[in-house]
């Protein structure tokens, strides 16, 4: 059986021996250096947004030489900062990790400030004309005409320059604020029969428990200890709304979410299609929760109910057995994915062992060309499997975009789960067709589960999202509204699908994807990732090999276009209500797979 001390921690070291290494801080102050030229490159070639310019041999050549040191600026900064980031978030009492990310803090700003101003610029040119004009803009057209929308968009230089100077102690500082105090938090509960104190990241997993008092203990103590937190985490969300909605209105946004739409390359029509998708598809998730609720024989599920297992419960899966199943999947998509993910394992990619100080949750980032960091607290079952499956998608996806620029490779939040779902339903899938009636309740389960969090659960997280933002406008929030938001808007998701005396008040502080001043609206990109995913899966089940030609130039492309742009190269129109319905019907058929495979009602 996999004990914790098994799992591994991810390998650091290629990149410098450690924080207080002799190469680590020449690399750092080579950074802060390379940052401090690229200032003055800028000021010396006059970027920022000025009149009448042309679009001569000289302004070519100082684009030109511009974006190719920002982009090298760009690369090593991610490194550096990626770098200090993996220490930072596998144990956030690091206080050398600490005091280097705030160092680091400061340069970004200047970086930031120079991103302001490369923006304004950018919107100051006959775009059109330099990308006839140069292979190095045409190569970066889609940026380009983003940056020209987005100049629109932008207050006085000095004021962004201000902004990007205070997000450091206001925004960044409070979102900081909920990352240190949830990586921190220690709960009191009784486990293996005697009370102790635990990380929150270790009460959470309670929530898949098999023995469902000791879920319901968890419940109770986790809204304890959230219960605590209270003030000082609705400080720093009423304080990141209030600067979100104050930076959106000086930027001439109609509202936070017009900027979110906009940060995510999508429209609003698009929004609204998958939206209203999701809203007819609730009668079928509370449907799944019913006949979950008679697998559990218990009336109704309750909260703490939703991530209860179901079906085989005793099948252990070692990380080895995870990394060879994994392997050997990806190898029936293609021998690129496979070989992929076998170097990931092989050089020390993933950090799997949950332990104090160790932020919850699961995520992957770039370090550096095309190498990736996957961070998990990984639990012996499916679902672990899965998430580690899905999070090494997203380290493909890196792969993928590893021969591109820094500015090429940055993509919206909405195509950023393309390769995740598509891996995650790939192992899924083999899964699927292995299994004995029991383990096909446990694995459709968990994926079905999977799929009401980011169709269900985010949606009571958008109208909750939604609802803050417009009652900021009047003034701070008190943890007791905040609370009753986020209960309204769990009763308009899941319905009767759950008991409606136990929900979840408090997952405005759970969730530290509310507390970002640059990604407002974290929430829904998720369910446009999860369905285009599907949507995308379907395609490939239609005609493998054709699809195969075209799905790595696609993951290598998502900075190239916008999402409705490379969803048309196959064939999928993102403004039609039956695309979006079409990939929930792939969930409905499992959920029909599911409910006649529970003994049915009465």
């Amino acid at each position: 059986m996999t004990t914790t001390q098994s799992l591994p921690h991810w390998n650091m070291d290629v990149v410098y021996p450690g924080l207080d290494s002799p190469e680590f801080a020449q690399g750092f102050a080579r950074a802060i250096q390379e940052i401090e030229a690229l200032a003055q490159l800028f000021d010396a070639s006059q970027i920022e947004k000025r009149d009448d310019l042309n679009i001569d041999e000289q302004m070519i050549r100082t684009f030109e030489t511009v974006i190719e040191r920002y982009n090298a600026v760009l690369a090593s900064t991610t490194t550096i900062y990626v770098y200090i980031s993996c220490f930072v978030s596998t144990n956030s009492r690091d206080e050398v990790a600490q005091a280097r990310a705030s160092e680091l803090g400061n340069a970004l700003v200047t970086l930031s400030q120079l991103e302001t101003r490369l923006t304004a610029w950018l919107g100051s040119l006959d775009v059109e004309r330099l990308i006839a004009h140069s292979t190095v803009a045409h190569a970066h057209a889609y940026v380009l005409r983003r940056a020209k929308e987005q100049s629109v968009h932008m207050m006085s230089p000095a004021e962004e320059a201000l902004a990007a100077e205070l997000n450091a102690s206001a925004g960044r500082a409070w979102s900081k604020l909920h990352s240190n105090m949830t990586s921190q938090l220690a709960v009191n509960i009784e486990l293996d029969g005697r009370q102790q104190q635990v990380p929150m990241s270790v009460v959470r997993n309670q929530a898949s428990s098999a023995q469902r008092e000791t879920r319901h203990r968890a419940y109770e103590a986790e809204l304890a200890a959230w219960k605590e937190t209270g003030v000082p985490l609705a400080a720093a969300l009423n304080s990141i709304k209030g600067e979100v909605n104050a930076l959106a209105r000086r930027r001439r946004w109609g509202s936070a979410l017009d900027a979110s739409l906009f940060a995510n390359s999508i429209d609003r029509e698009t929004l609204d299609a998958m939206m209203s998708a999701a809203r007819a598809s609730f009668p079928d998730f509370r449907r799944y929760m019913h006949a979950k609720a008679r697998a559990l024989q218990i009336p109704q599920l309750a909260w703490y109910d939703i991530f209860a297992p179901l079906g085989t419960t005793d099948r252990v899966w070692a990380f080895s057995e995870a990394e060879q199943f994994i392997v050997k999947q990806f190898g029936t998509f293609s021998e690129r994915l496979s070989n992929f993910a076998a170097r990931a394992f092989r050089e020390g990619w993933i950090d799997a062992e949950p332990r104090p100080g160790k932020h919850d949750g699961a995520y992957c980032t770039p370090l550096r060309a095309d190498e990736s960091r996957v961070f998990t607290n990984y639990k012996a079952n499916f679902d672990g499997v899965t998430t580690l499956a899905h999070e090494l998608g997203h380290a493909y996806h890196n792969f993928n975009l590893g021969e591109r620029t820094e500015l090429q490779r940055s993509m919206p939040m909405t195509l950023a789960e393309t390769a995740s779902i598509f891996c995650e339903t790939i192992v899924n899938q083999a899964a699927l067709k292995k299994a004995n009636r029991e383990e096909r309740i446990a694995i459709l389960e968990a994926s079905i589960q999977g799929a009401c969090q980011v169709v269900v659960d985010i949606s009571s997280r958008f109208l909750f999202e939604q609802n803050v933002f417009e009652r900021r406008k009047q003034r701070e929030l008190s943890v007791d509204e905040l609370n009753e938001i986020m209960l309204q808007a769990q009763r308009d998701t899941y319905g009767d699908g759950l008991d409606q005396q136990t929900l979840h008040p408090y997952m405005w502080a759970v969730k530290g994807h509310y507390y970002s001043t640059e990604l407002s609206y974290y929430n829904y990109p998720y369910m446009f990732g999860l369905l285009f995913g599907l949507g995308l899966y379907a395609r490939y089940q239609l005609d493998p090999e054709a699809f195969k030609k075209g799905y790595d130039e696609l993951l290598s492309s998502t900075g190239l276009a916008d999402a409705a742009t490379l969803a048309s190269h196959f064939g999928i129109d993102l403004h039609s209500e039956a695309f979006w319905t079409a990939s929930l019907d792939i969930v409905r058929r499992d959920i029909d797979t599911f409910c006649e495979l529970i003994q049915p009602e009465g």
